[in-house]
């Protein structure tokens, strides 16, 4: 795997996914989770483990979308855990990341919420 730009605080994940994704590069957006991650999405399932994580975002990213950077919310850290936040612009309620500090001291998501999708009765 190429050597990567790491993410030293817990918000800098959100501008290097928004980095890694505006150039195509899945490895890149699945180096920024642990092994084991689940992220869910597509909505109502989850995708687990950094290798499926990239394996979505190859076929994502093969339409080419564009990301804009969204502005953190402050971020709730409790020793080697924290919460991050975005309220998204493309209207899609609120996204939140579990992220976990690493030996080495960079932070990798841990659990991933992209989108929440209002319940349906």
């Amino acid at each position: 795997m190429p050597e990567y730009e790491k993410a030293m605080r817990p918000e800098d994940i959100t501008r290097l996914f928004v980095e890694r994704s505006n150039a195509g590069d899945a490895a890149g957006v699945a180096a920024l989770y642990e092994e084991g991650a689940v992220m869910a999405y597509p909505p109502g399932d989850q995708t687990v483990g950094r290798e499926a994580i990239r394996a979505l975002w190859e076929k994502v990213l093969a339409n080419r979308p564009r990301f804009e950077q969204e502005q953190p919310l402050p971020t709730l850290i409790s020793g080697d855990i924290a919460l991050t936040s975005t309220p998204p612009k493309d209207g899609a309620g609120a996204r939140a990341q579990v992220v976990r500090r690493q030996p080495d001291g960079s932070w990798l998501r841990l659990l991933d919420q992209p989108e929440f999708v209002p319940p349906t009765r």
